[in-house]
């Protein structure tokens, strides 16, 4: 079902103050530098900032795992007692990310590359 968990985002609300920090955490420059998107690439992790992820109902970091379908993967995390938090959306380029919280309302993430 899952290819690994390979990126976790981050909401900011200061994104300009949250670049600093993580480029000082990090030490790497953005691979991704837009108004809507932030991205670090560190160790084979991608460290992503979001400054619409609280708008969005990100409360905290939240990992994303890679799956090869995303309709399957969170149908059968509904099925076994997830509840949606983000629908799938196409976030640029078919990248497609959808969320959902376990049972104790911890997020978990899923991504589709396209």
């Amino acid at each position: 079902m899952t290819t690994g968990m390979q990126t976790i985002i981050f909401p900011v609300t200061d994104l300009d103050r949250a670049k600093a920090v993580f480029g000082a955490l990090l030490g790497v420059p953005p691979s991704v530098d837009a108004p809507y998107y932030v991205q670090y690439d560190a160790g084979g992790l991608q460290i992503g900032l979001d400054p619409n992820g609280h708008k969005q109902g990100l409360t905290g970091p939240i990992p994303f795992w890679s799956v090869d379908d995303i309709e399957k993967a969170l149908q059968a995390l509904t099925d076994a007692g997830a509840r949606p938090l983000q629908p799938v959306r196409d976030v640029g380029g078919g990248m497609l990310v959808a969320s959902v919280t376990d049972a104790d309302g911890n997020p978990v993430g899923l991504k589709q590359q396209p």
